[in-house]
Order: C-alpha cells, then structure tokens, then sequence
C-alpha cells in the first residue's frame, strides 16, 4: 500500500464544451463569456488521467467549488486488470 500511496492522478472535471471558428475565439477579449452545451443541472465528467472514471454535481460550499459524486463509470473491457499485467 505505501507505494500505491506514491502514485499520482490528475483529477479533472469538465463542466461542458463548445466549438467555435478560430477567428471568434481571437476577438474575444477579458470578461468574454462562451457559452457551453450543458445547462447547470447537468452532471459533469470527471476524469482521472484523461479517462472518464464518474460523474458528479457541482456544489458551492462558502467560497469552495467541490464536486459531488453521482455516479462511478463501469471500467471497460480494455483496461488491463493488475493481474494481467507481467511483472519483470
């Protein structure tokens, strides 16, 4: 377990996203505002190591933005159990 404890994972979460051509996003200046595809009461994606892994609500707590968890993604097929892996 103390080497487990070692291991870092960058946690992400995306709130949302939106294409746009280049030239729009170049005028845009301090204070713009893009507008994204979910609406406040969707969940967002959180990912692990860009890997989607769960997804949550956003929750303001005083000054804090945290993250709810909602639900926890089934690992795919494709993910190596660690008694797949060969040690050497």
């Amino acid at each position: 377990m103390a080497t487990l404890e070692k291991i870092k994972v960058e946690i992400s979460v995306v709130l949302g996203g939106q294409t746009m051509p280049i030239h729009q996003l170049l005028r845009m200046g301090r204070g713009a505002v893009i507008e994204l595809d979910h609406s406040a009461d969707d969940d967002v994606d959180i990912l692990a190591n860009n890997l989607p892994v769960a997804k949550g609500q956003v929750v303001l707590k005083g000054d804090r933005v945290t993250v709810s968890i909602t639900e926890v993604l089934a690992r795919p097929a494709s993910y190596r159990r660690l008694d797949d892996v060969v040690k050497i």
